[in-house]
């Protein structure tokens, strides 16, 4: 009895139901571990990024130059880097129509950013959707299995004369195996889900902040900024 109930013997002498079941679990708990180690580089990548362009920006450079250096580097820049830019951008072609109305400056310049801030977001939250999913279903995923693995195994048990724990215990530990991979699957997807959120959450607040202060910036100079030259962020504090 003891050798027969050995994980790997279990899961051979499941039901093809219970089989089909463990394989999508263990192939979801894999695509959920990829996911989770691709996040949790992007995020380290994000983070070191938007830092280096915080410290950069509040250095004391032109504006201007700092936004020549984002075009040149658009490929290569962080999430705040192109909301900067974009900002920016819309900012200095509105100028260039001679809008002189500076709330419409700001408003066209925030409406930009606002938008670059979405498309950033959508893309920092890419994939967090899959491990919510991964966490809510897989333990039911599991339950079916071992539901209908216990079915099975009484259904073989009905034409036997006399049923003792011995015969009734493997049917039973091979159906159990299924939720067991459930749980395998969800836990480490529900931890790392509520972990990415509250990250996700807190770049979010700070790219937020970073847009308000930049149009506080723009606020400031909407009626003097020279288009050829800004002013550095640090003077206009």
């Amino acid at each position: 009895m003891n050798q027969d109930l050995n994980i790997l013997q279990l899961v051979l002498q499941a039901s093809i139901v219970v089989q089909i079941v463990m394989a999508v679990l263990l192939l979801v708990s894999l695509a959920s571990w990829a996911v989770i180690v691709a996040k949790i580089t992007g995020l380290r990548r994000v983070r070191g990024g938007n830092d280096r362009f915080e410290r950069d920006f509040w250095s004391g450079r032109h504006i201007s130059e700092l936004y020549q250096q984002s075009e040149r580097n658009a490929h290569q820049s962080a999430p705040m880097e192109r909301i900067f830019t974009a900002g920016m951008r819309e900012f200095l072609k509105l100028r260039e129509r001679r809008v002189g109305d500076p709330g419409a400056l700001l408003d066209g310049a925030r409406r930009a950013m606002r938008a670059s801030f979405q498309r950033e977001l959508d893309v920092i939250e890419s994939n967090l959707s899959f491990l919510a999913t991964v966490g809510s279903v897989s333990p039911y995923v599991g339950l079916f299995g071992t539901v209908w693995g216990i079915m099975h195994a009484f259904t073989g048990l009905s034409n036997l004369q006399q049923v003792t724990l011995a015969t009734v215990a493997p049917g039973i530990a091979e159906a159990l195996v299924a939720t067991a991979i459930g749980l395998f699957a969800a836990i480490p997807a529900v931890i790392a889900y509520n972990r990415f959120a509250r990250d996700i959450d807190r770049l979010a607040i700070q790219q937020e902040t970073f847009m308000e202060e930049f149009s506080n910036i723009l606020a400031r100079n909407a009626g003097q900024m020279s288009t050829a030259q800004p002013p550095s962020a640090a003077a206009t504090l």
